[in-house]
């Protein structure tokens, strides 16, 4: 009776654990389609734009995804950001705004080459960079048409270096890791030339970020655990152990 439920217990332990990575995938990619820090960017560029220029409310708007920018960016993204709509600097704002983004863009495209052989994962991560950049694509668009189309196509570069697993071999396309990197190269120097940046690397937004903020600021999505859903395995697997450990100690006690 003891091995069957040890047996059990060792089965449900190891679902969780395999449960964790696909919880936490779930969590740091999403949409594709959807990234939140570009929206806020969009929004506070219209509530900036009004006559006079609502602060109050791109104050808001900033509030909602300063913890998300925190988390990937430092303290120096947040505070620079932050600075200009305490000054009330519109232009300001916007121009540190749109760094943000080349940042997440650079985040998100570095990931996907650490990943480079999770083909689903690369794939939403390269979504998201080129959702970021549609946000962007107008502003580099009104200075540099050539430089907006030729990011345009590098990012179907991108997707296409990626490869296809295909299904059951049907659609099957090696990937090419080397062209992922080549056109990575050209949209994130472009991103940076355009907007007068002097790193396109996390942690190192404006002139005063070290190296020391810099690695402390590389986090992953996966480890944020104020997300309930990547508590729950812990917390199944913490019941699961303790239950066996006070059922045979009961057991011990009673033989």
């Amino acid at each position: 009776m003891i091995k069957r439920i040890l047996s059990s217990a060792l089965i449900m332990t190891l679902i969780c654990i395999l449960a964790i990575p696909d919880l936490a995938s779930a969590y740091s990619y999403g949409d594709p389609t959807e990234e939140k820090v570009a929206e806020a960017y969009s929004e506070m560029s219209a509530k900036l734009n009004e006559s006079p220029p609502n602060f109050a409310e791109a104050n808001k708007i900033f509030a909602s995804v300063k913890d998300e920018i925190q988390l990937h960016m430092g303290d120096d993204a947040i505070q620079a950001v932050q600075n200009e709509l305490d000054n009330e600097d519109k232009e300001a704002v916007i121009t540190n705004m749109q760094q943000v983004l080349v940042l997440n863009i650079s985040r998100r495209l570095e990931n996907a080459e650490t990943d480079f052989e999770e083909y689903d994962t690369t794939r939403k991560l390269v979504g998201k960079a080129d959702a970021t950049y549609k946000t962007l694509s107008p502003v580099v668009k009104q200075t540099n048409p050539e430089l907006d189309e030729k990011i345009k196509n590098e990012f179907e570069v991108l997707l296409d270096s990626l490869g296809n697993p295909g299904l059951f071999g049907v659609g099957e396309k090696d990937s090419d890791e080397e062209k992922y990197a080549e056109s990575k190269k050209v949209i994130l120097d472009g991103l940076k030339n355009h907007f007068d940046m002097k790193s396109v690397e996390i942690g190192h937004f404006g002139e005063s970020a070290t190296e020391d903020e810099s690695a402390g600021s590389e986090k992953t999505d996966w480890t944020d655990l104020g997300q309930l859903s990547n508590w729950l395995p812990i917390v199944i697997l913490i019941v699961v152990i303790a239950g066996v450990v006070i059922y045979t100690t009961r057991k011990r006690r009673r033989s």
